[in-house]
């Protein structure tokens, strides 16, 4: 495998608390170790971004320039970040961007420079790390409040320190025992 240059990390409950249809930049709470997994990878050159599934926009919740405001506390919390990706659409429009489908991470990926096969995606849902497998990237799934460690056939660990650690080693990600 090759050494991981980029990580995209999925933005509400991997990043952030997950607040369903938050347009409230003063309500975005960092997920625990968020901060240190984050310095770790940048402190080893690991570029970082952050993917985000918004259907409440087109279902009309909330407007684009809210989420541009939540993802700029996001990024005042926890960046910088190199890139940041937005998916507008409902799971019913049949876009090419939300996950399962790769035109999201394929996007991110290109935009800062980087072959998916060199980016690990990390969710916290199997349709996440399947989006980065279809689009020739890693896929790592977190267990979070959402979603439990195994919900994917992809690599699943507890927290996202135990990610960056893995990463910036070059060690497999292991799952936890059962």
């Amino acid at each position: 495998m090759s050494r991981i240059r980029a990580v995209l990390l999925d933005r509400d409950g991997v990043l952030v608390e997950d607040l369903p249809d938050n347009a409230d930049p003063g309500r975005v709470r960092p997920v625990g170790g968020a901060h240190e997994a984050l310095a770790l990878l940048r402190l080893h050159g690991v570029r970082t971004g952050f993917l985000t599934f918004q259907p409440g926009i087109s279902r009309g919740r909330f407007t684009e320039a809210d989420v541009r405001r939540v993802d700029a506390r996001v990024e005042e919390l926890l960046g910088p970040f190199d890139i940041r990706a937005v998916c507008p659409h409902d799971p019913v429009d049949g876009c090419h961007c939300r996950p399962p489908e790769p035109g999201l991470v394929l996007w991110a990926a290109g935009r800062i420079c980087t072959a998916p096969a060199d980016c690990a995606v990390i969710g916290d849902t199997g349709a996440h790390v399947e989006a980065a497998r279809r689009a020739g990237a890693r896929g790592i799934l977190v267990a979070t409040a959402r979603a439990g460690p195994r919900d994917s056939a992809g690599d699943d660990v507890p927290d996202l320190r135990t990610v960056a650690r893995s990463l910036v080693s070059g060690r497999t990600v292991s799952r936890p025992a059962s």
